[in-house]
């Protein structure tokens, strides 16, 4: 809760920026999680009120859309593509390594912060398939070799 408190006046300015906007909800939960990586689940009590909403409905919004986080983020966020032409060029495999080598599933960051895992379910890199993004970056024809290369980059460990 102590960390809410140095956060909760960004939250109250996005919620005060998009008050007037009709179907606001997600443009405020969107704006947030830009800002702060992800949603405080403190904040969902100063949502839900901003928009004489329930609790339960912020909740459930937040908790329905694979996008939102309610931890803070590791350094580097890995996504790994689940879509069709990824899945038949081995992605699932991919998945699998890519849980173990971290010690994490999806949604999840490991222990020392510097890595979370997240689905996606296209990144439209099919002709490269499986594909993952790290930080952003594309990166084709992801295999367990090649994705423990560039964990072992990202670690600044040499491989």
């Amino acid at each position: 809760m102590q960390d809410y408190q140095n956060q909760k006046s960004t939250v109250l300015d996005i919620v005060n920026a998009h008050l007037s906007m009709p179907g606001n909800l997600l443009p405020i939960l969107h704006g947030i999680q830009d800002t702060l990586g992800y949603i405080p689940p403190a904040a969902v009590e100063d949502i839900a009120n901003a928009l004489y909403l329930s609790h339960a409905e912020v909740h459930g919004v937040i908790s329905f859309y694979h996008y939102f986080r309610d931890t803070p983020p590791g350094k580097s966020t890995i996504h790994i593509c689940r879509a069709e032409s990824c899945q038949a060029m081995g992605g699932k495999k991919l998945e699998n390594h890519a849980r173990q080598q971290l010690g994490i599933d999806f949604h999840e960051t490991t222990a020392d912060g510097r890595f979370s895992l997240e689905p996606v379910y296209c990144l439209g890199n099919c002709a490269c398939s499986p594909s993952v993004t790290i930080d952003n970056e594309i990166h084709g024809r992801v295999t367990p070799e090649k994705f423990d290369q560039l964990i072992a980059a990202g670690k600044g460990v040499a491989q």
